[in-house]
């Protein structure tokens, strides 16, 4: 079974989503319920330790869990999260790779396994995130 939209309409959609332009995400694969992506590092996101600021890396472990998912559903799926859990492993000092699988697809909830790496290969963070799948988007005000 394949993604119902492919890997070129996903990446189009959520290129629309301004964390992605923010922080320049690179995708590198997608997959049925997997996406690979890197987040270049820049000293803007230096956090107070001089390393990578963990909250933009929780950020990136956020939006790729998405994106895996979205390779599931389609671009058509309203998503929302519903919780997130980062253990962080070891100081970032260079871009972020992030690889993000769905652990399972539920008809409401879907949680997605992430793991985080430093350009040299060290596992940085660790990082679970639910997704709830909703009915409709959530209206502005």
């Amino acid at each position: 079974m394949g993604m119902p939209d492919s890997a070129e309409t996903i990446t189009q959609h959520i290129k629309q989503i301004p964390i992605f332009k923010t922080l320049d995400f690179r995708i590198e694969e997608y997959a049925q319920g997997f996406c690979r992506a890197t987040v270049p590092y820049d000293k803007k996101y230096t956090g107070i330790y001089g390393s990578f600021h963990g909250g933009l890396l929780t950020t990136v472990a956020d939006s790729v869990a998405a994106f895996a998912i979205l390779t599931r559903t389609g671009i058509g799926q309203a998503l929302t999260t519903t919780d997130l859990n980062v253990r962080f492993l070891a100081p970032c000092m260079t871009a972020v790779t992030c690889e993000a699988r769905v652990i399972k697809f539920g008809r409401t909830l879907c949680p997605v396994d992430v793991q985080m790496f430093d350009a040299n290969g060290v596992k940085v963070a660790v990082a679970q995130v639910t997704y709830i799948r909703l009915d409709k988007k959530p209206q502005s005000s």
